[in-house]
């Protein structure tokens, strides 16, 4: 193979537009209903999968909220663009606005809320006597935690007064069809986008136990709000009697794709799972040990070995660099192969953002501490402080894909070739 780091991109690429909204939404969208019909939505891929909404039906009313530089052009669907990781003003108005826009159905009125990962900023509707500064410090410090999504995710529903079912408590009772893209380990529709309108078995008891647990300072009021039971939707609840759900693209779907194009090219193929979660540096040295126990054992001329993973890792913030799982992934995976020959790696988040950079992720070759090492760069400083995204623009091997319009969360490859 004579360009591993082209190779690689080109599977992430493949990844990509697997789960594109406008390949994968049509198969998933009903006949259009009659009556008064009303498009809702929110996450990163959300604009996009609104425009294959309207791709498919024609001008539709409607409201989308999505990250900024994600808009897409839509007929009738308003997009409105806020701010994530961490939420802003813009994104609690237009909340706000998203809730106007369903406080009046009826029964015969019919829903489709598009949600893809990101929503859980996007949407930024605090409940009662907590403001928008005490959630953007709770986001803030849930992400530089190292908590689990799905723990974080527990926490923030209680805190809205859209997330864990109640927006979809607020369609009640028009018919609500939720499409959504998976970035959530195991898929699981609660967690995507801290599940608007899917009903939660989480109570306020757990969430002050995570809180605990990842040092989260929460505000009196809200502490206040969840020792009187402050809670979510439960899933029996007849609100949501009228509710179906679909997951439309999921990282597993992506991975395969990947995989076919790697055993096409000739390769063997071991997919290590596609809901991997934990430390990033701790997973990226694991999966480095075990490239170099592949790559000890095969023979002279033996065909290649990609190893592929998904899933969504977490970062403790422990210097003043801004993180990344990805980065920080490829960097402790660098550190542990130190130099060894044939061993490739390359760890992207699908949406085109790794963390609070505005970069997919990175790729580290057999030459990454000897390019570092010119360049006057320390991968170990680098490490340490969560500047891996510094490191790796140093070095030119960043991988910036702008936005894609999706996410299914992160994609991570190791190309393991005999010594």
């Amino acid at each position: 193979m004579t360009d591993p780091k082209a190779f690689l991109t080109e599977l992430f690429d493949i990844a990509v537009a697997n789960a594109d909204p406008m390949a994968v939404l049509k198969a998933h969208l009903p006949q259009r209903p009659k009556g008064r019909f009303v498009v809702i939505g929110a996450g990163k891929a959300s604009a996009r999968m609104a425009e294959a909404v309207e791709a498919h039906y024609g001008p539709c009313e409607g409201f989308v909220i999505t990250r900024y530089g994600y808009a897409r052009p839509c007929q009738q669907i308003e997009i409105v663009q806020a701010a994530h990781p961490v939420p802003d003003a813009t994104g609690a108005t237009a909340t706000q606005s998203l809730l106007n826009r369903v406080s009046d159905l009826t029964p015969d009125d019919f829903v489709l809320a598009l949600i893809s990962g990101g929503g859980s900023a996007l949407l930024c509707a605090p409940i009662d006597g907590i403001t928008l500064a005490d959630k953007i410090a709770v986001n803030a410090a849930l992400l530089s935690s190292g908590a689990p999504i799905s723990e974080m995710n527990t926490l923030r529903k209680h805190l809205s007064r859209v997330k864990g079912g109640k927006l979809a408590a607020a369609i009640h009772p028009a018919r609500l069809l939720t499409l959504m893209i998976s970035d959530v380990p195991v898929d699981d529709p609660a967690m995507i986008a801290s599940g608007p309108t899917v009903g939660d078995h989480s109570t306020p008891q757990e969430v002050l136990a995570i809180a605990h647990k990842w040092n989260i300072p929460l505000p009196k009021a809200a502490v206040a709000a969840l020792g009187s039971g402050g809670d979510t939707v439960a899933p029996d609840d007849p609100r949501l009697a009228r509710c179906e759900t679909r997951i439309v693209a999921a990282p597993s779907h992506s991975l395969a794709a990947a995989a076919q194009q790697a055993r096409e090219a000739g390769l063997e193929v071991r997919v290590l799972g596609d809901a991997l979660e934990g430390e990033a540096r701790e997973l990226g040295a694991a999966q480095a040990r075990e490239a170099m126990q592949l790559q000890s054992r095969m023979r002279p001329g033996a065909r290649p070995i990609l190893l592929l993973s998904g899933g969504e890792c977490t970062v403790t913030r422990r210097g003043d660099g801004i993180g990344g799982p990805n980065a920080e992934f490829t960097l402790a995976a660098a550190l542990v192969l130190n130099g060894c020959a044939g061993i490739h790696v390359l760890a992207c988040d699908t949406d085109g953002v790794d963390g609070a950079a505005e970069v997919a992720g990175a790729y580290a070759g057999p030459d990454c501490l000897d390019k570092a090492n010119q360049q006057g760069c320390d991968p170990r400083a680098a490490l340490s402080t969560n500047d891996a995204h510094g490191f790796f623009e140093a070095l030119n091997d960043q991988i910036i894909s702008g936005p894609t319009l999706t996410n299914v969360n992160d994609f991570r490859a190791i190309l393991v070739q005999a010594e």
